[in-house]
């Protein structure tokens, strides 16, 4: 199969069969240097807007995706969302059995563009619903160190 070979099926892709250890690292860049810094220094948002394109993006960015114009307008977005997707996880990135499963769900941040994949708490799983209201609950001041896991998760509000 050549590499202009069209795919119908996903079995049918070129594919790496087998093991390679690497190691990465992500670096959060500048724009999410100064979200992370407001959620920990202030238990705040952030987002920048693009003036052509009137697009709120939490998080945010340096450029719009869309006209691609450079954003330099920083603005405080609310710390609420709705529920746009979820899902329970039981199993760990091992494939270990939680001891208790976990609700993950991208949460849309309110009057924003944007939003992140995050846990949810202080719900039961069956009580989950697609646009369910939710609000962000954070660490103590004391416990957060700069990165996403400073929202401990969000709840139902």
């Amino acid at each position: 199969m050549s590499l202009l070979h069209r795919i119908e099926h996903a079995g049918d892709a070129l594919a790496w069969h087998g093991d390679m250890p690497t190691l990465g690292r992500y670096t959060a860049g500048i724009a999410g240097e100064k979200f992370f810094r407001e959620i920990m220094e202030n238990g705040k948002f952030l987002g920048t807007i693009c003036p052509s394109c009137d697009l709120v993006y939490t998080p945010p960015r340096l450029y719009c995706e869309q006209c691609f114009a450079q954003l330099e307008e920083w603005v405080e977005v609310p710390t609420t969302g709705i529920v746009e997707t979820f899902t329970i996880v039981h199993l760990d990135m091992d494939g270990n059995r939680l001891p208790e499963p976990r609700v993950m769900a991208f949460v849309h941040i309110d009057d924003t563009d944007g939003g992140f994949v995050h846990f949810l708490g202080d719900v039961e799983p069956e009580e989950i619903c697609i646009g369910m209201p939710v609000e962000a609950v954070f660490k103590e001041p004391g416990e957060r160190q700069g990165s996403i896991l400073d929202i401990a998760h969000f709840r139902p509000r």
